[in-house]
């Protein structure tokens, strides 16, 4: 360890500190809440979320200029179930409730909701009756307007002060107002993509109604971040375990513009990665960003360990335990460091602190450097976690990143090990290797590659029989899986040309020697995961 002055614990932009204006988003445990949070973000203002539980102290620590309720499994007309904080109506600023949080406002506020017959899922129409600042240069009285619907229950009277400004066959109180206090409501969701206009009304909300400025930029991002670590860090050493993923060159490059050579970064190659990727990280940040840098080929040591390994589980935690060993002792050799800077995310913050303060069932364990901070006796830079994953791109973009980088599709930290269902070879991955860019490449030619959230190969664990030039092959098969989604919680199938998919068929079985069967995945999630293992 070297010796430096203290410093804080831990370092986030404080957006408050900086002046910027901030909404706070009250989670009902909805499914769209990250959504909200992204377009009230995209109208360049600042929010965070936070647990119905937690809203009092979360107001007090940002001073919003408005609240947003989100939706919610629950119904506000049983007992038991989640209610809105007295501390937000005490805070008299404005409110917009979304699907339960409408319903919740309405019912603590003197009107009251019921559970009719007819209920809304899906597409539905608003007919606009009134006007009112929400809907102020989006929707005019007398139009009818498409919006997504999720809800059984539906307010039936509306509490004193408020008035109907649109109404859909299934909720009489589709949309809502009270503009003397500036609470609003919303039976409908505005956040997701299937209500056109759904964030030009929640940046009217933001902006027109809250008075917020719109001052939320990457470039004002950069500059604080790069004022926050000098802070937190002073002369100290920072590590950085770097995957050639967005988040971590992101922070890589954010960081070693804030303190230069005081960073030095790790890249542990476990062999599982896509071809040419280590040649290309390695190139990227010793030879363009002269970023010091450690590169340690340990594929033969992770390759070893998971001969036999064929439970996914198991997989992944002998990659995460090989990778904190091998990033451990080569942190060592270079003298040992003060900091960890890791890639956090928001959404990684806000799975931390689930909505009902309860564990959730882990579908698979994620890899990661997290038990680091505590063997080594680092403390944490995590200068990307107040941002979502389009944030960190922009952010690259704002740095200078090649779009190759900040365009690429998510990797997961085991590689190609859970893309390979069964027992991990070095045959198998350089089969797979093979298959994959042949895959990309077709994808980058046709053009789609960014209509794309993520596309990869995946080698099956079966061998099949086909006809190659007269003559009977028993060979590999692979599958191929692409899909499309906002942040990879939910996602659909991509649906290509078949025609593009026989031409990749063709080139993957004519140039890659061991397999004789292509099959497309077109299971969406859920109930599959975008990853196989």
């Amino acid at each position: 360890m070297t010796d430096s002055a203290p410093t804080p614990e831990t370092f986030a932009v404080d957006p408050v500190a900086a002046g910027h204006d901030t909404i706070l988003i009250v989670d009902f445990g909805a499914q769209y809440t990250q959504l909200i949070a992204r377009r009230v973000r995209e109208a360049g203002v600042y929010c965070e979320i936070a647990p119905f539980n937690k809203a009092a102290e979360a107001l007090a620590r940002l001073a919003p200029k408005g609240i947003i309720l989100s939706g919610g499994p629950a119904s506000v007309a049983e007992a038991g179930t989640p209610r809105i904080d007295e501390a937000v109506f005490a805070a008299q600023v404005p409110l917009l409730g979304i699907c339960y949080g409408q319903q919740a406002m309405c019912a603590q506020l003197g009107g009251s909701v019921t559970a009719p017959e007819h209920r809304e899922f899906g597409r539905a129409f608003v007919e606009v009756t009134d006007d009112c600042p929400l809907f102020g240069g989006v929707w005019a009285p007398g139009a009818r307007e498409q919006v997504w619907m999720s809800h059984g229950d539906h307010v039936d009277r509306l509490p004193p002060g408020f008035r109907a400004v649109g109404v859909s066959d299934g909720a009489p109180f589709a949309a809502i107002c009270d503009e003397a206090r500036g609470y609003y409501g919303v039976q409908f969701h505005p956040e997701v993509s299937h209500t056109p206009h759904g964030g030009a009304l929640l940046r009217n909300f933001v902006r027109n109604v809250c008075g917020c400025a719109g001052d939320w930029t990457m470039a004002a991002f950069r500059a604080q971040a790069i004022a926050g670590i000098r802070a937190q860090v002073g002369q100290g050493r920072v590590i950085c375990g770097l995957s050639g993923g967005v988040d971590s060159s992101v922070a890589a490059v954010l960081i070693h513009e804030a303190i230069g050579d005081q960073l030095t970064c790790v890249f542990v190659d476990h062999g599982l990665m896509r071809a040419g990727e280590a040649d290309e990280v390695v190139t990227l940040f010793r030879d363009h960003y002269n970023i010091p840098l450690v590169h340690r080929d340990a594929s033969g040591l992770f390759l070893g360990e998971l001969a036999g390994v064929t439970d996914p589980e198991a997989k992944r935690k002998t990659i995460g335990r090989l990778f904190i060993d091998v990033f451990e002792a080569e942190a060592k050799a270079v003298g040992g460091a003060d900091f960890l800077a890791q890639g956090t995310l928001y959404p990684d913050v806000i799975e931390s602190v689930s909505f009902h303060g309860g564990p959730s069932v882990t579908i698979k364990s994620h890899h990661n450097v997290g038990g680091l901070p505590e063997r080594m006796n680092m403390k944490l830079v995590e200068p990307l976690r107040e941002l979502f994953k389009d944030e960190v791109r922009d952010l690259g973009r704002e740095l200078g990143l090649p779009e190759r980088l900040v365009g690429r599709h998510p990797f997961p930290g085991p590689g190609l090990a859970i893309r390979i269902p069964g027992e991990i070879t070095k045959e198998k991955c350089d089969l797979l290797r093979k298959v994959d860019a042949i895959y990309l490449e077709e994808i980058r030619n046709a053009g789609l590659y960014d209509a794309i959230w993520q596309a990869f190969a995946v080698l099956l664990p079966v061998r099949t029989v086909g006809v190659m030039g007269d003559a009977r092959t028993y060979d590999h098969a692979c599958a191929l899986r692409a899909v499309t989604s906002t942040d990879g919680m939910t996602a659909d199938v991509f649906p290509f040309d078949h025609a593009l998919l026989g031409r990749m068929a063709t080139r993957i079985i004519n140039e890659v020697r061991g397999i004789n069967r292509v099959t497309y995945d077109i299971t969406s999630k859920p109930p599959g995961t975008i990853e196989w293992e």
